[in-house]
Formats: C-alpha cells, structure tokens, sequence
C-alpha cells in the first residue's frame, strides 16, 4: 500500500494529481489523515476525504509514504511525532519515500537525506540536511523522490509509477492524459 499523508494546509494538487496518476496505473493508494478528522482542509480552503486516520494506518504494509508538500501543511506533517517516527522505522528498514514542495523539509529534518541528491520548492533548500540540492522538477535518488513543487505535480506521479512499474510504465498515462502533448509541443 502506498500511504499519502494530508495534514491542514497541503497543497491540493500535490495530493490529488499523484494519487490520482497512481491510481491510474493501477497501484495500491490511500490518502491519511494526520489531523484526527476525515476531512482535511488544504492550503486553499478544499476539504478533501482521507481513506484512513492515521491511528489506522498499518505501516508494515506500507510500501511508499508520500508527503504532499503546501504551507503549513509540511511544517503539520514535520511536527506531527507519531508520522515522523513511523517515516524513520520506514526509512531505515529500506522502504521508500517520497515529498514534494516543502514536504522534502521532514525529510531533511529526520536526517534522512543525508549524502542524497534532492529538489524542493526554492527556499526550502536549506531545510534539506546534508543534500545535494539540485533544484531539478523531480529527482530520484535510489529510494527517495521528491518534486519541486506545485506545477511538478504530475511528473511526480508519473515517476511513483515508473518507480513500481518499471521505467517507461508511465508513458501510457502520459500519453492517455494528453501530458506528452504538453511537454513535447
């Protein structure tokens, strides 16, 4: 199961367009909330339904957790303990990660990205402890992606996707959802 984590303030398209191009593929997707109610409310006032709370989680089935960046959604996920320490009992037991925007900040704050090459949104950089910032729109390194930010939505998707799937497992959906068209003219 691939967990997606909303706390008060994420941003809408961070969220919805990953899981939603997950989904599409065919991958195992539920969205958590971490505030203790079903609703959660984004960075711009849309109440979006989690799938689960995050007391029903069950981490050792978790195959990827994915942090949808936003403010203050990123600094709720990174202040939320019981979310951080199950993200390092994930981490360090091999399983992958994934964040985008100012997500990757819980990351870096964990320790997490240590030695790894990583993106953000610009200024979130410095939050990123001991990586190498490259500022590209997704980057992958080894078992942890992360996106830059908002308009890095679907290409974060689509490389999840490659990542379970394989390379190139994406280009159906890219095709099908008219996103080559977009990137290639």
């Amino acid at each position: 199961m691939i967990y997606v984590f909303l706390a008060t303030g994420f941003e809408d398209i961070e969220a919805i367009a990953p899981v939603d191009i997950m989904r599409r593929a065919g991958l195992e997707v539920q969205t958590v909330s971490i505030t203790g109610e079903e609703i959660v409310t984004s960075a711009h006032g849309v109440g979006i339904a989690s799938d689960l709370l995050l007391s029903d989680v069950d981490f050792s089935s978790a195959e990827m957790l994915v942090l949808p960046g936003g403010l203050p959604g990123s600094t709720n996920l990174d202040a939320c303990k019981p979310l951080t320490e199950a993200i390092k009992r994930h981490f360090e037991s091999g399983g992958p990660i994934a964040a985008i925007c100012a997500a990757p900040l819980v990351y870096g704050h964990l320790g997490l990205l240590q030695g790894r090459r990583a993106t953000c949104y610009p200024g979130v950089e410095r939050e990123l402890a001991g990586a190498t910032y490259t500022a590209a729109i997704v980057e992958r390194d080894g078992n942890i992606i992360t996106g830059k930010g908002p308009a890095a939505a679907f290409e974060f998707g689509y490389t999840i996707v490659d990542f379970f799937l394989g390379e190139g497992a994406s280009q159906p959906l890219r095709q099908g959802m008219i996103y080559k068209e977009l990137t290639e003219g």
